[in-house]
């Protein structure tokens, strides 16, 4: 499972790139709908989230509304530049978590708490699936915004309108 994992954060890495060098610099605060995320909030999500594949290593439960305040630093980063080193930090994390662990320890149960409650629990192989699936799904949103506002739709799973690479 490590061996697959490493080489599907390598795939997303480059994905995530794709579509973070697109970020409009003066953009942060657009959103297409009063009710929808504001984009340098999504484009905060895209960069940090290959950091969850490392706290499912290295942490046994996360507390989404502990005590004292939020756990999770939400960043006031506004430019591509600051999105992308976020992202290598992020991917760098995963990459040093996954190497350091293995497959039985995958197998061990994480948990996700609200106020106290287990809202989920899982083992680990799960938590990483999972966070790569809502990955790709906030990164797919990314790139709705990005064609609302006018900027380029990079090619991540083949051709765009913006980008032909394949």
């Amino acid at each position: 499972m490590t061996e697959l994992f490493l080489q599907e954060l390598d795939r997303e890495s480059e994905r995530c790139r794709r579509a973070l060098e697109q970020v409009p610099d003066d953009r942060s605060e657009w959103k297409p709908h009063e009710r929808s995320m504001i984009f340098g909030y999504l484009a905060h999500m895209v960069a940090t989230m290959p950091s969850w594949v490392a706290m499912a290593i290295t942490r046994d439960e996360l507390e989404l509304k502990p005590e004292g305040g939020p756990t999770v630093d939400r960043g006031q980063w506004k430019t591509s530049s600051q999105f992308l080193a976020a992202l290598d930090k992020s991917m760098a994390d995963a990459r040093t978590a996954l190497q350091r662990t293995d497959d039985d320890f995958l197998m061990t149960p994480w948990r996700l708490l609200l106020g106290g409650q287990v809202v989920f629990e899982a083992p680990r192989h799960v938590v990483i699936q999972d966070t790569f699936n809502h990955l790709s799904h906030h990164r797919g949103q990314m790139t709705v915004y990005l064609r609302l506002m006018g900027a380029k739709v990079p090619a991540l799973y083949g051709p765009s309108a913006d980008d032909q690479r394949f």
